[in-house]
């Protein structure tokens, strides 16, 4: 499979900025990018400047940024996904790659692949197993569904590094998804309980007392990092924890922990704290005074 000549990217990000600046020099010969923050006055210039620092040009709506690509790179919010199928599917033509690269539900990936069927787009469900920085385009991806394969040659002539998963839309997703339960449920149980003790004053005693029973784990620096993810990206974490609460309750399962997950990582994030500080308390008493 040749590498495509034109590619577009909706939803221009962390990860969309993440792939179109891992692909550089050998890149197609044409990347156009369109995110919704460009519609908003106060949000344009900063969008139009990300753009050109990666070299992409920039699209007044998702349909003019689709229209002739080969293959296009969703990478909006969890809960937009859908939302972007439908914005784009008037610009697509039969059989374009759509890689949905969004953290959803099998569910939601299924809905957005309706969309795309309906215009003749071949729908890939993308699962990004890791953080997009420092691997870029170079990080693992799951892939499945009908068109996984073709999919996956298209991938690899971008340089990337996906994994085909056997099964229907959502069998990636569900991979991830499920996985999210405890990655992301970690980070929300380590902002509960390291809160809560700085607030009682019994940090000290919390954390030790967790180095004596799992010496294994670092607890300050694992602690320091949830936070920092939670801070930076809590938003975006929390609406694909809806996502996961969803997946959990197709299953027919109680989704209490992912939907609790989702309430912290939305509360870290609306503290509106940007991690600074080196010291795991001083980051702590400044969320608890924003709180």
């Amino acid at each position: 499979m040749t590498m495509p000549k034109q590619v577009a990217i909706i939803g221009f990000g962390e990860a969309g900025g993440a792939f179109a600046a891992g692909w550089g020099a050998n890149r197609p010969a044409v990347i156009a990018a369109y995110d919704r923050k460009t519609d908003a006055p106060a949000s344009r210039a900063v969008m139009e400047a990300r753009y050109g620092q990666h070299g992409v040009t920039g699209a007044g709506t998702a349909a003019v940024a689709v229209a002739g690509a080969a293959a296009v790179f969703s990478t909006v919010t969890a809960d937009q996904a859908p939302v972007a199928a439908r914005e784009a599917a008037a610009g697509l033509a039969p059989g374009t790659l759509w890689f949905d690269c969004n953290s959803c539900a099998p569910d939601t990936k299924r809905a957005a692949a309706a969309v795309i069927d309906t215009t003749g787009g071949r729908y890939v469900d993308v699962a990004v197993m890791a953080p997009v920085h420092p691997k870029r385009h170079l990080v693992p991806l799951l892939v499945s569904g009908p068109h996984a394969e073709a999919g996956a040659a298209v991938l690899r002539a971008l340089g990337m590094r996906p994994e085909v998963v056997p099964g229907s839309v959502g069998a990636a997703s569900s991979i991830k998804m499920i996985r999210s339960v405890m990655i992301k449920g970690m980070e929300a149980l380590m902002a509960e309980c390291l809160l809560s003790a700085r607030r009682a004053g019994v940090e000290e005693a919390v954390l030790a007392s967790l180095e004596a029973s799992d010496p294994d784990i670092r607890w300050r620096d694992r602690g320091t990092y949830a936070l920092d993810r939670m801070m930076m990206h809590g938003g975006r974490r929390a609406a694909e924890m809806r996502e996961v609460a969803k997946t959990v309750a197709a299953l027919g399962l109680s989704d209490a922990m992912s939907a609790g997950s989702a309430h912290w990582q939305d509360t870290v994030a609306r503290a509106g704290c940007t991690p600074g500080e080196p010291d795991l308390m001083q980051r702590l008493d400044r969320l608890l005074d924003a709180l």
